[in-house]
C-alpha cells in the first residue's frame, strides 16, 4: 500500500504563489505514475497534472499551463505542485494520486479513476 499526505495548502493573495507537497511512504515511487487533482465545492474533483516518476515526463491540464508546475524529487519520495500568479478561481482542495505502472497514456493519466491511492486533500484558498 501507498500512502500520500499533501500539505502546503493555505491562504493565499492572488497573484501569489504556493508549493504543495506529496510526501509517499510504503513505497518507493520508481514505477509509478503521480497525480494532482482539485476539487471545489459542488464540483467534479478534475486532473491538473501528472508526472512519471522514472522518466519525469509531465503532462497539465490545459487551464493551469504555464502557472503550475509539477516536480519530483528522487531522495524525499515526494512530488511536488509549484502554484504561481494564483487566481481565485483556483481556489479547491487538492489531492495527490499515485498508480503503478510504466507507460500510461497522457488520457490514462487525466482520468482520476485510473489511479490506486489518494491522499486526503490541502486546502487551497486564493482571496481577490
Amino acid at each position: 500500500q501507498v500512502h500520500l499526505v499533501e500539505s502546503g495548502g493555505g491562504l493565499v493573495q492572488a497573484g501569489g504563489s504556493l508549493r504543495l507537497s506529496c510526501a509517499a511512504s510504503g513505497r518507493t515511487l520508481s514505477s509509478y505514475s503521480m497525480g494532482w487533482f482539485r476539487q471545489a465545492p459542488g464540483k467534479e474533483r478534475d486532473f491538473i497534472a501528472a508526472i512519471t516518476w522514472r522518466d519525469g515526463r509531465t503532462f497539465y491540464a490545459d487551464s493551469v499551463k504555464g502557472r503550475l508546475s509539477i516536480s519530483r524529487d528522487y531522495a524525499k519520495n515526494t512530488v511536488y505542485l509549484q502554484m504561481n500568479s494564483l487566481k481565485p478561481e483556483d481556489t479547491a482542495v487538492y489531492y495527490c494520486a499515485a498508480v503503478p505502472g510504466y507507460g500510461p497514456s497522457a488520457d490514462q493519466l487525466r482520468l482520476k479513476s485510473w489511479y490506486n491511492y489518494w491522499g486526503q486533500g490541502t486546502q487551497v484558498t486564493v482571496s481577490s
